[in-house]
């Protein structure tokens, strides 16, 4: 499954990507998710992300992701973070993370996440919920880097 979603930031577009620290990503958490940051090495290739989540107090997950890939050119900055260590029911994960310049003092963030649980109906039935977890970082967005 894929969800896509962006955000208009007004902001110059590498001045945004070094704004991509462990404050954003704690302010970033949805409500409701009780996380832990293990480790958060940042968004350069190589880098890893290491949470336990915990679910209403019902079971604690490892979650690993690994930033695998990652550039930067006059237009974008690209970094992507995949699920090496997933909780039940993600098999994977890829997370595009892409910050795209529309000019000089405006941005995009954009969030184009692929996963599969590796049954097309508990895919469509979980993505309400993801969906909304992304969307609810707009306004986060827009507070923490405008």
């Amino acid at each position: 499954m894929k969800i896509l979603i962006k955000t208009r930031i007004e902001k110059n577009y590498q001045l945004l990507f070094s704004k991509f620290n462990i404050d954003l990503f704690k302010a970033l958490k949805p409500p409701l998710l009780r996380l832990e940051i293990l480790r958060f090495d940042g968004c350069k290739k190589g880098d890893e992300i290491h949470l336990q989540i915990d679910f209403f107090g019902l079971a604690k997950q490892k979650w690993i992701s690994h930033i695998t890939d990652g550039f930067r050119n006059d237009y974008e900055i690209v970094f992507v973070d995949e699920g090496a260590l997933l909780p039940p029911p993600l098999k994977k994960w890829k997370h595009n993370h892409r910050i795209e310049k529309i000019n000089e003092l405006d941005s995009y963030i954009v969030d184009e996440i692929y996963y599969t649980t590796g049954n097309k109906a508990l895919d469509l039935l979980i993505y309400p919920a993801l969906y909304a977890m992304f969307f609810y970082r707009k306004p986060i967005y827009k507070r923490e880097l405008s």
